[in-house]
């Protein structure tokens, strides 16, 4: 048997190899080859590293546990393989109690932690900003989406708003982003999304930010996070909502407060304000043509 101190020797290269290699990885790689991170490690919100985390770990247990059992797997066919002029079968055991214990002690000690784990990050990303530095109500509809930028008025009176169509992909299947409705956000400010249905189902998802929730009539979700790093990013309905489900994507934009500020001026100052939450119970635009059949746009 080596002696305690040579396995430390043993130890030290392999420890000093492992730190060699992880700090040659990006940060796209250290975080489990997840969407939301770029060269300089900036998260895209304040919940993105939480969500990582909890990717990652799960994956480096479920990784050990797979190697133990296939390495176990491998001992045993090597070490209980029928040798050359053996017949019959080998001695049988049953009712080995210390290894069924310890078959049902430890999936329960993982299970029990990955539900922990999981169940204390869900509650603290599922904590609601109780005063918001921006409140904005995302409605989904078959297949787009509206933004409304609500006010402080008792009435929503001074709220903005932006209504969009699904996209419109052209004869190669290319999809013109600017045409797309768009969601602007201030960076490192303090934001929480009311989200509501006019129809079916839909499902609010910005991938980089690693996170999704689901829209239902009669009961609205709300999610509260601080974006942290100016950029634009990709949106889409994560729950399979009809014909058009594909095409119902969406535009992200975090941008300074400076600039925020005047895109809400432009929504003031092109009439879209007031509150549009129940204006329309469903969209009216004629798929595969980006045109649309809004009440005001017929009078």
């Amino acid at each position: 048997m080596p002696s305690k101190r040579r396995l430390r020797w043993a130890a030290l290269p392999l420890g000093a190899a492992a730190a060699v290699a992880l700090a040659g990885c990006t940060p796209t790689e250290l975080h489990g080859f997840l969407p939301g991170f770029v060269e300089d490690g900036t998260p895209a919100t304040n919940q993105t590293d939480t969500v990582a985390g909890l990717w990652v770990t799960s994956w480096i247990v479920l990784l050990a546990v797979g190697v133990i059992t296939w390495a176990l797997m491998a001992w045993a066919l090597v070490m209980y393989r029928r040798r050359s002029g053996q017949t019959g079968l080998p001695v049988q055991l049953r009712y080995n109690m210390p290894i069924e214990i310890l078959y049902t002690v430890i999936p329960l000690i993982l299970v029990l932690g990955m539900f922990f784990f999981t169940a204390r990050d869900q509650a603290d990303i599922e904590t609601q900003w109780k005063d918001p530095d921006v409140h904005i109500t995302a409605i989904a509809k078959q297949w787009a989406w509206d933004f409304q930028y609500d006010g402080e008025d008792s009435d929503n009176s001074d709220a903005v708003w932006t209504m969009g169509v699904q996209a419109d992909p052209d004869e190669n299947g290319d999809i013109e982003r600017e045409k797309l409705p768009t969601l602007v956000l201030p960076v490192d400010q303090k934001v929480t999304i009311e989200l509501q249905s006019r129809d079916v189902i839909h499902s609010f998802w910005i991938i980089d930010f690693l996170y999704k929730k689901d829209m239902y009539i009669g009961k609205d979700n709300s999610w509260s996070f601080v974006p942290t790093r100016v950029g634009e990013y990709d949106g889409k309905c994560a729950e399979l909502c009809g014909e058009y489900h594909s095409m119902m994507l969406f535009n992200v934009k975090v941008v300074e407060q400076d600039e925020y500020d005047a895109y809400l001026d432009t929504l003031r100052e092109q009439g879209n304000t007031g509150d549009i939450a129940d204006a329309y119970d469903r969209l009216s635009n004629l798929p595969g043509n980006g045109t649309s059949t809004h009440p005001e746009e017929e009078e």
